[in-house]
């Protein structure tokens, strides 16, 4: 259930020159909670496609700018693993939710993504009123209202952090994983094509976590 956010709160001055879309008149006024949603993996050649649900409340707003909270592919590994710490001290519920590498291969990488995006928005504990949802893909079957955002984890700071807490979970996950599979050089690359590990592709064929139905994974050994 996709809606279009119409609201004309009147901002306070000083709040509505940020950058960021929870202060402009279309979220502003909204009464109740609301959930970022991002995924993380989704290119990656081997491991799950994990998505996050955010629910911050307004407070934590100002600490987390304060701290630098950005999209989190503009972040490094230290700063997002510390951010991601933060976020999930100040939330008022974040849940992870991911699909298999299983999965991605029998349902393709887009509708897993979605899926692990409606995982995790239903694990939430608390139902926001609305889902902001990071990209142009309105999760299907949802019976929450949502609003996708293009280039969302730029421009939300739910979404934000959703990205972040998304990222840092996958990125330890793959860690973990690392050392069953240690041709691959996974804790570098987490998963995505490096060079590396596309050699060792090609070396050592494919792993039973990795895609079989991305290209890079095809080679027969």
């Amino acid at each position: 259930m996709e809606i279009e956010i119409k609201q004309t709160a009147v901002v306070p001055a000083g709040l509505a020159e940020l950058p960021w879309l929870e202060f402009t008149p279309d979220l502003f006024g909204i009464r109740g909670l609301i959930a970022g949603v991002d995924e993380v993996g989704r290119g990656a050649l081997f491991g799950p496609v994990v998505a996050a649900a955010v629910i911050l409340p307004a407070s934590a707003f100002p600490e987390l700018m304060a701290s630098g909270i950005n999209d989190s592919k503009k972040l490094s590994s230290s700063r997002r693993i510390k951010l991601a710490e933060q976020i999930c001290c100040l939330a008022t519920d974040w849940r992870i939710g991911f699909a298999t590498t299983a999965e991605i291969d029998q349902i393709n990488i887009l509708q897993a993504t979605l899926l692990a995006m409606k995982r995790a928005v239903l694990k939430l504990k608390v139902q926001p009123v609305i889902c902001l949802v990071d990209g142009n893909q309105a999760i299907k079957d949802l019976h929450i209202p949502q609003q996708t955002i293009v280039k969302g984890d730029e421009r939300s700071l739910s979404i934000a952090a959703a990205s972040i807490v998304a990222k840092v979970w996958r990125d330890e996950l793959i860690v973990r994983l690392a050392s069953k599979y240690p041709e691959y050089d996974l804790e570098r690359n987490k998963g995505y094509g490096s060079p590396k590990h596309l050699l060792a592709l090609r070396q050592y064929g494919a792993s039973s976590l990795h895609r079989k139905s991305f290209s890079p994974c095809q080679i027969q050994q």
